[in-house]
């Protein structure tokens, strides 16, 4: 009996020794996993800085396209207005074209 007196602590012994690195590992994982996954992990910082890039392509696009547009009301202002730019608008907006013209339509000019 005495032999089993002996073997038994160290049984429990390894087994609570065990446990605390078990626990330690769990909660490793568990942090690890959510630095990779979590809501500001880094999977989705990736995914964010893609999501930026994309965006600032499409900012530098919309502020080119306002610029253009703020050129051309530029010109149609009364103390600079350009008599060939009102022409080209009245005609376009009203359909009149002189006789003696030759009318070229242009379906990506109605976006500019």
């Amino acid at each position: 009996m005495e032999t089993l007196d002996l073997i038994r602590p160290t049984r429990n012994l390894r087994l609570r020794d065990a446990l605390v690195p078990l626990v330690a590992a769990i909660a490793v994982a568990y942090f690890a996993y959510h630095a990779m996954h979590g809501r500001y992990g880094f999977i989705n910082w990736l995914t964010l800085q893609d999501r930026v890039a994309t965006l600032q392509e499409e900012l530098k696009e919309v502020r080119g396209e306002r610029d253009r547009l703020d050129r051309r009301v530029a010109l149609l202002r009364p103390e600079s207005l350009d008599p060939d730019l009102l022409d080209e608008r009245a005609r376009a907006a009203l359909g009149y074209a002189d006789p003696n013209e030759i009318v070229i339509l242009d379906r990506s000019a109605r976006n500019r």
